[in-house]
């Protein structure tokens, strides 16, 4: 990796020049940024995430992260000696098991997300589905993918219903940065675990984001022979689907993403979070660090 500090101070500037017609062509857009993988874990990596939304903010976009957090969650519940379990990727949401996710997620993950955007300079605000009344949900009905009469009893794992992003607007246009936890109400007042690449993709949809951007821990879509195809439009990603290239936990995250692309996101991007300030380069220049999926 070059030293930045090797670089003479008018290729600095040629760098930055280089960055104008991104900076234009998106000032003033919502990116909602799903955070989660590698870039979440490892400390180099979350202050290099940290550093990209804020310059994103300060350059007149408007970042809004969502955040994941198994790992985090997996390791709370392991400590209180239960075992997490899951079905078709989900996972099952007892009473006890969701009280872990709400102060795991909105509690410990949400706040260290905030501390390190705020640390880089910028005003993040934590939320979550509750706030504001944003994330309205129920019960996920999970049918089985072999036999659609199958029904499986996930607990409180929700679907989303509607959501309201007046909180999230009202706190962009004040220069906050949202750090949203993806855990929505019912309308008895319960709580609900919802996959986060879902609530990214549903809350771009709604905020009409310019781009839909996940994190993840691969290079991006693969095809078979392993290469990455970076881009692709929203008939080419059916296909996809239809001859099993993206399967397993790619899955709901490429789904989520597809029913934002057809519904008016401009630009989903699935990136690598291991790759340092991965979020600026596929924003700021025209290299491909992870699968762009066009809209059309």
């Amino acid at each position: 990796m070059t030293d930045t500090l090797q670089i003479a101070p008018r290729d600095k500037a040629e760098i930055l020049a280089q960055a104008l017609p991104y900076i234009r062509k998106f000032h003033g857009k919502t990116l909602v940024i799903k955070y989660g993988g590698n870039a979440m874990t490892d400390p180099a990596l979350q202050q290099d995430f940290a550093e990209d939304v804020v310059l994103l903010k300060l350059v007149g976009m408007n970042p809004v992260v969502v955040h994941g957090g198994g790992p985090q969650i997996e390791t709370a519940l392991n400590r209180l000696g239960k075992k997490g379990q899951f079905i078709q990727g989900m996972r099952v949401t007892d009473a006890e098991t969701m009280e872990v996710v709400e102060w795991v997620l909105a509690g410990e993950v949400q706040q260290d997300i905030v501390g390190l955007i705020n640390q880089a300079g910028g005003k993040a605000v934590g939320l979550t589905g509750r706030d504001g009344g944003m994330i309205r949900a129920r019960k996920l009905k999970m049918v089985d993918t072999k036999d659609p009469a199958v029904e499986h009893d996930v607990g409180q794992v929700g679907d989303i219903v509607a959501i309201d992003p007046s909180v999230v607007k009202a706190l962009q246009d004040d220069q906050f940065i949202p750090v949203i936890s993806p855990i929505g109400f019912g309308e008895d007042n319960e709580s609900y675990n919802i996959n986060a690449d879902v609530v990214a993709g549903k809350l771009a949809t709604v905020l009409k984001a310019e781009k839909l951007m996940l994190l993840t821990n691969t290079p991006g879509v693969l095809d078979k022979s392993g290469k990455l195809l970076t881009n692709l439009s929203a008939r080419e990603i059916d296909a996809l689907f239809e001859d099993g290239t993206i399967s397993g936990g790619m899955l709901p995250k490429i789904a989520g993403a597809l029913d934002a692309a057809k519904s008016g996101v401009n630009a989903v991007h699935i990136i690598d979070g291991r790759v340092p300030h991965a979020m600026l380069l596929e924003i700021l220049s025209d290299q491909a660090y992870g699968t762009m999926i066009r809209s059309h």
